[in-house]
This record gives C-alpha cells, structure tokens and sequence, in this order.
C-alpha cells in the first residue's frame, strides 16, 4: 500500500464524523429550523416538532406510531403490544379471523350494486368455509354459539361465558364427545361454570332454555367434572338470594335478614343435604316473617321455583325454636 493511498483513507475516516453532523433530512423535509436553523426537538405526547432554540413550531398533529393500549404494569410495559379486537375464548377462532358483516352497503351506508352484492355473497361463503376447515371447528362454533344463546337466556355475565367456552375447549381436546351430544356437554359446561364462579342457575332453570333432558344434563354434568377434575363447590343458597330478592321486590333489610338466616342455618349444620334454591325461597319467607314484609309463601316457591311445601318445611328449620309448630331438622 502506497503513502498515498494511506493518506486518502485516513482523510475519508476524518470526513466521516463531518458527515454525520450535517442536517438530516426525513421524507424530504430538513431536520433544522427553517427560521434559525436550530435542532427540532419532537414532542410525542404532544405531537408536535419545535425548534430548541427560537420555539417554532414546525408540526403538529404527527401521527403516533406507538401502541394503542395504556399499560400500568412497570414489570412489562410491553406486554400489550398489539392491534385489532382483543381475543376472545367465546368464539372458535378466538376473534382472530375476519369477519364480513351481512348488510350489503358500504362505508358510506350506500347500498351495493347487484354485481357487487354477489361478489361480496361469494366472499363470505370462503370466508366461512375458511373458518371452519375440519370437524372440529365446526363443532366448536356450534358449541359455543349454544353456550352464549343459553348463558343469554340465564342472564349469565361475561365471565361465566368465558369459563363455560374454556370448560368445553377442554374437554373437546381430551376426547370427551364421542357418544354425547354437543348440546349436552356445553349445557354441562355452562352449568359448572356459573356454579365455579359463584353465579349458579338451578337445575330446572338450565334445564328449560337447554335442548337436552335433565337426566341428560345430569349425567354428562358428572362425567365432565369427573373427567376434567374440576373443582366444583357445592352451590350456596346466598348466591340466589340478589336473583329472587330483585324479582320480588324486597328491601335490602329483608335480604340482610335472610342472609344472616342463611348462614346461621350453615354454621348449624341445616343446609347440608338441602335444596339451595329452596333454602333461599325459604329465608326470604322467614326474613320477611320477622322483618314484617309480607312475602307470601306462594310467592317465595315461584321464584325459587319449587312446592310451598318446600318453602314451610325449609322456613320452619330456618327460624327453629321461635315458632311453635317448628319441626326438628332432618
């Protein structure tokens, strides 16, 4: 290598760092200001790029390119990082495939001409046929579709929607189906789940929005607890109390009496064995005795949905030795 050769290289190393310090330029506008030519500072909570020196504002309304979601977890400030709907367990496909709405207009509210409207009929039937590949996509949706027209039926929230698609998810994975109805393992699904998240329906209540027999119903419920080993506690009277108190009306004295009936009857050891749903018709009954609300017994059975007989033979072990026809619990 020649000293003159040398020489040139090392001039170009030195020219480099001059290079560099020259203004930038981004998608043809010049990084400096075109009044001092001071350096831009960028603002991204404000959206706005100023000069450091004079204070001019050069733009505004930038568009943010950051993530559309506020975190406040310190530990995974990116943990959120995405776009589009969030995902969901109450749809086969989670929520992660497109979905082609049924009205025939566009952005707009304009209707389609008949080729367009034809074309857009031809998209949604790949679309569908796209979603459902196999069997068992197919029998996931319909599964999950029976779920949430039932859960809606029950007014069951959101969450035991949720618990009740993963319940079924489970048990469609470890082969449970073969020789049971679909509509027998999501009604079995949706059942434990509501009694999992402390926001329970009874039997008779299940069983008229479902499309399967109690006995059904009843047999799969055990199968698919036994089989999944999930962890079902048994129903507590005082989760239908909030229910049957709103649909007759009662006052918040009435239910806090049949609450603390509730559960000095459990501290004593009555409601083991017993109807939940008939414990709660009766302490609304006896709540209403001692708190001088009428509450017919005609009216604690309806809502509770079982006999008369029920609530006067439950009430009478609620209220014990301070009515003189109270018979000894069993």
């Amino acid at each position: 290598m020649t000293e003159l050769e040398t020489t040139d290289r090392r001039t170009d190393r030195d020219r480099q760092p001059e290079s560099i310090e020259q203004p930038a330029t981004s998608g043809g506008r010049t990084r400096t200001c075109p009044e001092c030519d001071g350096r831009l500072d960028a603002d991204e909570a404000r959206g706005e790029t100023s000069c450091t020196e004079c204070g001019l504002v050069v733009d505004e309304e930038t568009i943010d390119h950051g993530p559309e979601w506020r975190t406040f977890d310190a530990a995974d400030p990116d943990g959120k990082s995405r776009v589009g709907a969030p995902t969901t367990k109450l749809m086969h496909d989670e929520g992660l495939s497109t979905d082609i709405g049924w009205q025939d207009r566009d952005a707009y509210g304009t209707p389609l001409s008949g080729r367009q409207r034809r074309k857009m009929q031809r998209l949604r039937t790949w679309n569908e046929r796209y979603r459902t590949r196999d069997a068992k996509e197919r029998n996931l949706k319909q599964a999950l579709g029976e779920i949430d027209r039932m859960a809606s039926a029950l007014g069951l929230p959101e969450n035991v929607r949720e618990t009740a698609s993963v319940v079924y998810r489970r048990a469609l994975d470890e082969d449970l189906l073969p020789g049971r109805s679909i509509e027998g393992v999501a009604t079995a699904a949706l059942y434990a789940a509501g009694r999992q998240a402390g926001n329970p329906r009874s039997l008779d209540e299940v069983t008229r929005v479902c499309r399967v027999e109690r006995i059904e119903l009843t047999r799969t419920y055990r199968y698919v607890v036994r089989e999944l080993g999930l962890e079902v506690a048994p129903a507590d009277p005082e989760s239908y109390l909030p229910r049957f108190v709103s649909r007759l009306d009662c006052s918040d004295e009435l239910e806090r009496a049949a609450r603390n009936l509730l559960r000095e009857a459990k501290d004593a050891g009555i409601t083991s064995g017993k109807s939940p749903v008939g414990l709660a018709g009766a302490a609304l009954y006896a709540a209403g005795l001692l708190t001088s609300e009428e509450v017919t017994q005609k009216q604690a059975a309806a809502v509770a949905d079982v006999s008369e007989v029920t609530i006067r033979n439950r009430y009478r072990e609620l209220l014990g030795d301070e009515y003189g026809d109270v018979e000894a619990p069993a």
